[in-house]
């Protein structure tokens, strides 16, 4: 099936609008010409009958009444297609103009002035292929001797105007619509081409040019969102292209580290003969490279899933004080070999999947931990509202320039890209809590100065 175009479709609803239009004005038009000879007509016919009436009135004897017919002759002069019949009382006719053929059915419904001819009321009909519009009524002499006018008017020249205006009107309302159906073209499509703009800006954008954005100054009002949200749409896959890139790359930089190391330490115990525990040493170490890579491959395939809505939290009363009293059991020896202390304060409940959220508040501890400096506390505050609950962490440390908070939980994102620090983990704890946070519904934000970095969790808390 064939598709216009919007152009097209635009110009051809012009054309149909303003036909419809000219031929509802055009049959107005048509029926106020026809009235308005139908009163002309009836105008002249009561004009021409009340002159005969008027002769009537002064025949007072019968040589009087004799020369009303010449008198009637002389008063019809110059009255082109009018013809006057007037019929005595026995139905014969007294006078008649040349070509008075009236229908022998009307004289005799004038003759009794009967329903069919009402005095005053105008009459139409046709006779030998003549259109005719007729009055009568019925008159007395000065003698008081009745008699029965019909006065009648040939309107073949009003059908034949009618037919020709309408013809013309026709003529003229198609012509209309051809020229609307032109200038809504050109119109529409001068209008349309800012539109037509945007598609070949468009058409030129690429994953190279993501950064480029549509301008919206200038544009007509009704295509200004359309320029906006699009820009929108390029900013996300502007955001989403550089965060795959990222990605890409520092996947392969995090798995290259691992293999180079275990490509180095299996040649160097192949360059020469070894003893047992020189092999075993060997084996050990790249077994913990072995073990940071399954740690990874692991991390990605959680995130993956929370991704993808996959993994589906389980809901059960989760006492966040309890966890965190667990953990800090946990990391105690740990963070006594690194001088550094734990407290907690506060209680709350949430609605959760304790596994879930244990490993998120885990690795928030921990990597307060591993940025606390000896002789420093990482703390805990819980804090529960009416609907929600808060779960802080905080540590003392370095200030985190103001341009990296955002990026924080991104998947491989450091600070210092440069840093390589061993059993630091491949950049993914922060990910996962945030994934984590967001399968539960809740949201992490934060925030950090010269004297402390806060990550703060907000989830639901215990719904019935």
């Amino acid at each position: 099936m064939k598709t216009f175009s919007l152009t097209t479709r635009i110009s051809l609803l012009f054309a149909v609008a303003a036909s419809l239009v000219l031929l509802t004005t055009g049959f107005f038009l048509t029926q106020v010409v026809e009235t308005h000879f139908k009163e002309e007509d009836r105008h002249e016919l009561n004009g021409k009958l009340e002159l005969i009436q008027n002769l009537f009135k002064h025949a007072y004897s019968q040589q009087k009444l004799d020369l009303l017919p010449q008198q009637l002759d002389d008063a019809l002069v110059g009255h082109p297609g009018l013809a006057v019949v007037v019929t005595d009382t026995a139905g014969d006719t007294w006078f008649a103009t040349p070509g008075a053929d009236f229908p022998r059915t009307l004289l005799q419904a004038c003759q009794t002035l009967s329903s069919g001819c009402t005095p005053g009321t105008l009459q139409e009909w046709t006779q030998a292929g003549r259109g005719y519009r007729s009055m009568a009524m019925t008159i007395n002499t000065g003698s008081d001797k009745p008699y029965t006018v019909v006065v009648a008017q040939d309107i073949q020249h009003h059908e034949r105007f009618i037919s020709n205006f309408r013809s013309v009107l026709a003529i003229a309302i198609a012509l209309a619509a051809f020229a609307t159906a032109c200038l809504g073209w050109i119109a529409t499509r001068w209008g349309l081409s800012p539109l037509r703009q945007v598609t070949y800006m468009v058409g030129g954008m690429s994953a190279e040019h993501l950064s480029d954005r549509l301008p919206t100054s200038g544009l007509p009002p009704e295509l200004k969102p359309l320029a906006t949200a699009f820009n929108a749409m390029l900013a996300r896959l502007d955001d989403s292209f550089r965060r795959l890139s990222d990605f890409s790359s520092n996947i392969a930089h995090e798995l290259r580290t691992p293999i180079s190391n275990l490509m180095t330490q299996t040649q160097v115990a192949l360059s020469s003969a070894r003893n047992k525990d020189e092999y075993k040493e060997t084996l050990y170490s790249s077994l913990e490279e072995y073990e940071r890579m399954a740690q990874m491959v692991s991390d990605m395939l959680y995130l993956a899933q929370t991704d993808n809505h996959l993994i589906k939290p389980g809901m059960e009363k989760v006492n966040l004080a309890s966890e965190a009293q667990d953990l800090f059991d946990y990391f105690e020896a740990w963070a006594e070999e690194r001088a550094v202390s734990l407290a907690k304060a506060g209680s709350a409940v949430v609605s959760g999947d304790r596994l879930m959220l244990r490993r998120a508040l885990s690795n928030l501890i921990s990597n307060a931990i591993r940025h606390t400096p000896p002789g420093q506390t990482v703390r805990v505050f819980l804090e529960s509202h009416m609907d929600k609950a808060t779960l802080s962490v905080e540590n003392p440390g370095m200030k985190i320039p103001e341009q990296h908070l955002p990026r924080l939980f991104d998947r491989f994102y450091r600070v210092d890209p440069s840093r390589q620090r061993k059993g630091d983990g491949a950049g993914l704890g922060l990910a996962i809590v945030k994934s984590i946070v967001s399968a539960h519904g809740g949201s992490i934000s934060v925030t950090s100065s010269n004297e402390m970095t806060r990550f703060q969790i907000t989830l639901p808390t215990l719904m019935e």
